[in-house]
């Protein structure tokens, strides 16, 4: 995180730089051509709300409006580059199908509960046809492994580990001795079905070495990533996005919406076409979210 706040009345129209972030004010497809590759995108709108200024008047128009951000994200990601996606469940369900496309596989929903707070006073018993919306949602996806095969096509990590041991020409049951286990590399690593187990690097380069060894004679590595240079642990690990674990964390976050100093308000602008005349107790973004999830996400 960074180690300074930004308030918005303190901002310019250039970037803002630090030793650890840089903060563009405008629109982000002028900055996506100066990205490195991320280890995390997190996304928070368009909802299809009338959210803010650009935002679409429905779900319906958010497929159009993702699409060039998807595109972008797709290029710049990394094989291990993970996305936190907010939106409103019926934003999320209409923009997964164009995420599915692009190479992102799902992961999990995550769930902000606002609590009854956040519809006190606005609702009409009396003509309401549905039950009071509390929440948001966040999806978490990750970039879907694909590997080049020796034959110049791809396939999924699970079965390019498996072809890759094939063309050795030894029997699956010798990657147990390869990586020195009972069964754990025929039962979870070389596995077709799904029990299949994300391999330790170092359990995929000792199989390379004894494919190597005890295979059939080859110009192309075995679990070679780019068919030239020869697989070592720490690149094999490098593929698979990073996860760290809390204990007592769900996907379920329950926290009131933001009320205190941490929300941004008084910039007397229009933060969105349905705000008419912003005071300076308006709030600066509708969707603004907590700082401590923000926090929970990046180091999750």
């Amino acid at each position: 995180m960074a180690d300074k706040v930004i308030r918005i009345k303190d901002l310019r129209p250039q970037d803002v730089r630090g030793d650890r972030y840089t903060l563009h004010r405008g629109n982000v497809l002028d900055a996506y051509p100066d990205w490195e590759a991320p280890d995390l995108i997190v996304s928070d709108g368009a909802y299809g709300v009338r959210g803010f200024r650009g935002d679409t008047v429905s779900a319906d128009g958010l497929v159009d409006w993702y699409a060039p951000h998807v595109a972008q994200w797709s290029k710049r990601a990394k094989p291990s580059t993970s996305l936190w996606f907010w939106n409103t469940e019926v934003g999320w369900a209409t923009v997964h199908p164009l995420l599915e496309a692009n190479g992102w596989e799902y992961v999990q929903l995550v769930t902000w509960d606002k609590g009854l707070s956040h519809i006190a006073g606005n609702v009409n018993g009396n003509t309401i046809r549905q039950f009071p919306v509390v929440t948001e949602v966040s999806a978490l996806y990750r970039r879907r492994l694909t590997l080049p095969t020796e034959d110049g096509g791809v396939l999924g990590v699970q079965q390019w580990l498996r072809a890759e041991w094939r063309r050795s020409g030894l029997p699956l049951c010798r990657a147990n001795e390869a990586c020195g286990v009972k069964n754990a590399a025929t039962r979870k690593y070389l596995t077709a079905d799904w029990l299949w187990y994300w391999p330790p690097g170092e359990m995929v380069e000792r199989m390379a070495e004894y494919a190597k060894k005890n295979g059939k004679p080859t110009s192309r590595p075995y679990f070679s990533i780019d068919g030239h240079t020869e697989i070592m642990a720490e690149q094999w690990d490098s593929l698979r996005a990073v996860w760290n674990h809390v204990n007592g964390l769900t996907n379920v976050w329950s926290r009131p919406p933001l009320h205190d100093g941490e929300r941004l308000k008084g910039t007397l602008q229009r933060s969105a076409p349905r705000v008419y005349k912003p005071s300076k107790q308006s709030a600066a973004h509708l969707n603004q979210k907590p700082l401590d999830f923000m926090d929970r996400q990046i180091h999750a």
